[in-house]
């Protein structure tokens, strides 16, 4: 179901294939969760896209609801769907809590189980067409259970988030990228997804993990503890080697190139 290639030095691209819809399974998750963890130990990957096969209609269209269904119709197994609900969590936990940078390149419908999973993600990249992407569920009599009712409030804010949920209301691209529910969209999200991760993978290692430190723990806790978080990442990088290799490159670059230097990999003022 997910097939790795490496288009570049420290690029892995994760692609998800169940035709015909690309619906999401049990199994897909338990090879996801195998993916998750070589990934964690994989110190020469630096950055990672997710996407669908562009074969099928979805990236990951939804969970299985056949297997959803299968759940509620027994009632012991209804009784402990919350374990269900907490396996996936920890699942899309594991995946945020990646060292690398993990992009969501979304060519095709990202619904349900899906979305969440791109909320899981650091960078969400939609693809123009008609696609649509949300949390459905109160349309089956269910309610999102992968983490959806917290991880989208947190990143369009609660009303916005409590309004598409309650009314299980799915969007376009378009109106996905005006809610702040993807970061940008494109013709190729596949494409313009691995330009990204090749060009976080140049960056140094040390200074992605500790920013996604500082960013998703500082945000779940006070101003005054997240500060904290941040002034110890801020050590994690300053203590590097890559931290002292990059200053001194930028210094020895004459001051009127600098700023190019800054928008350019970091290898010369040009980036070339």
């Amino acid at each position: 179901m997910w097939t790795l290639s490496t288009p570049g030095d420290g690029v892995a691209v994760a692609t998800y294939s169940n035709p015909e819809m690309n619906y999401f399974t049990l199994e897909a998750a338990q090879e996801l969760g195998q993916l998750i963890e070589s990934w964690h130990t994989d110190r020469s990957l630096r950055a990672i896209v997710l996407c669908g096969d562009g074969r099928s209609t979805g990236f990951i269209t939804h969970f299985s609801v056949e297997t959803l269904e299968q759940i509620a119709s027994d009632p012991d197994a209804a009784r402990d769907s919350a374990e269900v609900s907490r396996g996936y969590h920890a699942l899309l936990d594991g995946l945020n809590r990646l060292p690398q940078a993990v992009i969501a390149a979304m060519n095709g419908d990202t619904m349900g189980g899906g979305f969440e999973l791109s909320l899981a993600c650091d960078i969400r990249i939609g693809q123009n067409g008609d696609h649509r992407y949300g949390l459905p569920e109160a349309r089956l009599g269910i309610m999102p259970g992968g983490g959806g009712t917290q991880r989208l409030p947190r990143l369009i804010g609660p009303a916005r988030a409590l309004e598409l949920v309650l009314r299980g209301r799915v969007v376009d691209p378009v109106e996905a990228l005006r809610l702040g529910m993807v970061h940008e969209l494109a013709d190729d999200a596949v494409e313009r997804a691995t330009r990204v991760a090749t060009e976080i993978a140049a960056l140094p290692s040390t200074s992605v993990a500790n920013i996604k430190t500082a960013v998703y723990q500082g945000t779940d806790t006070t101003l005054a503890e997240g500060l904290d978080i941040e002034s110890d990442s801020f050590q994690n990088t300053m203590l590097s080697d890559d931290a002292r290799e990059r200053m001194r490159a930028y210094l020895a670059v004459p001051e009127p190139d600098r700023r190019a230097w800054l928008e350019s990999d970091g290898r010369s003022p040009t980036g070339e």
